[in-house]
């Protein structure tokens, strides 16, 4: 006798539609995309999405994953390669400049632009508490390398924490508006001079 299946097999490839959802959140922010925009995008009926995906919050947050996997990890490689914070954040920089400004997909950073007038308080507050604790670990990273010697004492790791994430977040704005990447890495070389010095030996 055979064995009965259990539910429908999905006719979608799941990641290629988690990537066409985040493009088009990228694109068009969170707020002005619609249920039938990822429909449309994402090749699939109203009911499969909610079946696979829950609703468009809850899709929304495995987008910003996605979006994490593919394209915001070259923060936490710069730290984890270059020997000091601050050669970290110079290289951070850099990369946003390219990353942001890249051929082929929207300019920006999705985290940063999809949150611009959302009404939804849940999305708003979970994408404010994401900018906040990259504020949290951008501190921490300055601060071990003030204990440490390799930057003076006297260096604000708050101050300088919050003006990193601020740099970041304009770069992003810049990028959406057009600038090229060129200009950011024009003002990721001014940013950094806001920089103290490292120890000598650093």
């Amino acid at each position: 006798m055979a064995t009965k299946q259990r539910g429908r097999p999905r006719s979608f490839d799941r990641e290629a539609a988690l990537r066409k959802a985040m493009l088009t959140f990228w694109e068009q922010g969170y707020e002005a995309t619609s249920i039938a925009d990822l429909t449309r995008v994402m090749g699939i009926a109203a009911p499969s999405l909610y079946a696979a995906f829950g609703d468009k919050r809850t899709l929304f947050a495995e987008v910003v994953e996605t979006y994490a996997n593919l394209f915001g990890g070259f923060g936490d490689r710069a730290m984890a390669e270059e020997p000091t914070t601050r050669r970290g954040f110079a290289r951070m920089l850099r990369e946003a400049a390219a990353e942001y400004t890249a051929a082929g997909r929207p300019h920006g950073c999705m985290v940063l632009s999809a949150a611009e007038n959302c009404s939804s308080d849940e999305v708003v507050a979970a994408l404010r508490g994401q900018r906040a604790r990259n504020v949290t670990e951008f501190q921490r990273w300055i601060q071990a390398d003030i204990d440490a010697g390799v930057l003076p004492a006297h260096a604000d790791a708050a101050a300088l924490a919050r003006y990193m994430a601020a740099v970041i977040q304009g770069m992003s704005q810049q990028a959406r508006d057009g600038a090229s990447r060129a200009e950011l890495e024009t003002v990721a070389e001014v940013a950094m001079g806001a920089w103290p010095e490292e120890s000598p030996g650093a």
